[in-house]
This record gives structure tokens, C-alpha cells and sequence, in this order.
């Protein structure tokens, strides 16, 4: 056989395998865009809607817990907020359709209040004319709680403001953990250290549980919303959510919007509390292209897109300080 017909084969039998080979490149480049961008959308709507968590009309209205950490979440502010980003940076704006269609890809999102926890998720309901309609809706406040094998209740908070059941007298009493220990024989209250284990436990494994709950609930209702996509709840570290238990804050998941192909699937977190830091804003000269950062948004050549804490994050992201 001739060397042309040798090489007529090769290109007979490797040329399918090559272009194969360059879609799923192309594929596998368009997913890791896509992503890159969706993480940087979703931290920013993430961080706007804890930024507004704080905005309540008096924070002394419950006096009695006298923590640092207490601050109302104003939740509805915060979903307000991150929906508004999501929707300018996915250009859908003022799109109701399109609006109702990226519901479907964010199965919950979960506030972190003081004394408890909101989830913001699907609910079904009928309507007048009998018809099921689907509706994003708040859940009741769910406590940090705690029972012992003697019946005892232990609603924690972010720190050590506990409000306690005893079940020997039958009543409640709340204060600082060291303030109430001695008027109870409640265990868990004599040891600051096991206290604090239990609390951050208990907080997390809630959460965890009810997260798990309702993510895995929207499989009913993703079909309705045009989504082809299993929703589960993402593995969080331990780590991120001692962190993110620390004050009052929002987790959003967004699963299942096509990337290549693929699917995008990430969560994030953000603390509500009030900073000490001052923020650094992060937006792109509509211009030249060029991202610019700095700590006082008016100055900046375009619409702030993300927000960091200190100028290593933002360089990291690709933004140059603003000199001007």
C-alpha cells in the first residue's frame, strides 16, 4: 500500500477524533468563561444583599439581648437587593419572564438572623380559579434550638444570649450563658467550652438539614420552570460555615443554568454586619474596557460590579487602582 494511502486513512480515521477533540476544547473553555462570570455575579448580588441586611428601622426595639451581634436581618431588603444584581448583570432587568425563569435556577436562599433562620424558597399554592401556581416565599423564623435527654430547651443565638426551657420548674428565663447558668441545672450551661461546640453545631446542623430539605423539594418544581437538572445541596466545609455563622448573614445557591456543557452549580455567603473596613468598589471603564477599584464608588468610569474588602482581592480579579 502506498504511503498516500496509508496517510488517506489516517485522515479517514483520526480526523473525526481531532474535531471531536476541539469541540469539547471549545466546550470545556466556554464553561470555565461562563462559570468565572457567574461566580463574580453571584458573589456581587451576594454581597449587595448583605450589605442592606443591616437597614432596619431600630435595632434596640429588643433590649434584653444587649450582644453586639444583634442586628435584625431585613431580609426582604436583602433578596430585594440580590435579585436587582442578578437581573442587571444577566440583563434581564424589568423581564418578568426571564426574571421568573432564573428563579428556577435558585432553589433557596437562607438568611441568617440573630436568634434563627428565614429560608426564601418555592412554595406551590392554589389559586382562586383552582389552578397550582409556584411563588418564591419566606419561612417562619426557625430557631437555633436544642433539647437535652431531660426535656430541656436551649435556643441559641450567634453568641452566648440563650433563651432556656427547664423543664423541672416549667418556665423559660434568657440571658448571657454565664448570667443563667447557676439558676438551672441545665448541663450544657456550666461549661463555656461545650457550650460553644454545642451552639455552633446545633446551628449548622439545622441549617444543613433544612437546606438539604428544601433544595432537594425543588426538583418537583424545576420541570415547571423549564429546568432538566437534579438540585442538591452543594458539599459546604465546615470551615466556611463556622465562618459564616459568625453574625448575621445570606447564603444563595444557583444551580443547574447551562454553561458549555455543562451545568453551574455554586453557593455563596455574606455577612451582614456592619464593617469596620471601608469597602472597595470595582467597576469597568465602559470606555477602554479597563477595571478600575476604588474606595469611593462616584469616582469611578462605570456601573460598581463587585466589591472587595482589600486591594489584594481586587487585583486578583483583575482590577488596577483608580489614579485619577
Amino acid at each position: 500500500m502506498k504511503i498516500t494511502s496509508f496517510s488517506i486513512i489516517f485522515v479517514m480515521i483520526f480526523l473525526p477524533l481531532f474535531q471531536i477533540s476541539s469541540m469539547r476544547l471549545n466546550d470545556l473553555e466556554l464553561a470555565i468563561q461562563l462559570t468565572n462570570r457567574y461566580d463574580v455575579v453571584m458573589k456581587t448580588a451576594v454581597q449587595d444583599a448583605a450589605n442592606v441586611m443591616n437597614d432596619t428601622v431600630d435595632q434596640d426595639y429588643e433590649p434584653g439581648y444587649g450582644s453586639k451581634k444583634f442586628f435584625r436581618a431585613n431580609k426582604e431588603r436583602a433578596v430585594e437587593s440580590f435579585y436587582r444584581t442578578m437581573t442587571l448583570n444577566f440583563d434581564i432587568n424589568g423581564d418578568a419572564v426571564a426574571v421568573g425563569n432564573l428563579a428556577g435556577y435558585i432553589p433557596a436562599i437562607l438568611v441568617i438572623d440573630y436568634d434563627g433562620y428565614y429560608v426564601y424558597s418555592t412554595e406551590s399554592f392554589i389559586d382562586s380559579k383552582g389552578h397550582t401556581q409556584l411563588r418564591p416565599v419566606w419561612s417562619p423564623k426557625k430557631p437555633y434550638s436544642y433539647s437535652d435527654v431531660q426535656g430541656n430547651i436551649v435556643q441559641f443565638s450567634l453568641d452566648d444570649f440563650v433563651k432556656i426551657y427547664n423543664k423541672g420548674t416549667d418556665r423559660w428565663i434568657q440571658g448571657k450563658r454565664h448570667e443563667i447558668a447557676g439558676q438551672t441545672q441545665i448541663t450544657l450551661l456550666k461549661d463555656a467550652q461545650t457550650f460553644e461546640s454545642v451552639r455552633r453545631q446545633t446551628i449548622i446542623n439545622g441549617i444543613q438539614n433544612d437546606m438539604a430539605y428544601v433544595i432537594n423539594r425543588h426538583n418537583q418544581y424545576a420541570t415547571r420552570y423549564g429546568v432538566d437538572y437534579i438540585f442538591t445541596l452543594p458539599q459546604i466545609s465546615q470551615e466556611e460555615w463556622d465562618n459564616g455563622i459568625d453574625d448575621i448573614g445570606i447564603v444563595a445557591f444557583v444551580q443547574g443554568i447551562p454553561v458549555g456543557d455543562q451545568a453551574y452549580n455554586n453557593y455563596a455567603f455574606g455577612g451582614g454586619r456592619l464593617q469596620k473596613k471601608k469597602t472597595l468598589y470595582a467597576a469597568t471603564d465602559p470606555k477602554t474596557g479597563i477595571k478600575y477599584y476604588d474606595r469611593d464608588a462616584s469616582k469611578l468610569p462605570g456601573r460598581v460590579e463587585e466589591r472587595f474588602e482589600n486591594e489584594k482581592d481586587a487585583a486578583r480579579y483583575g482590577y488596577f487602582p483608580l489614579t485619577k
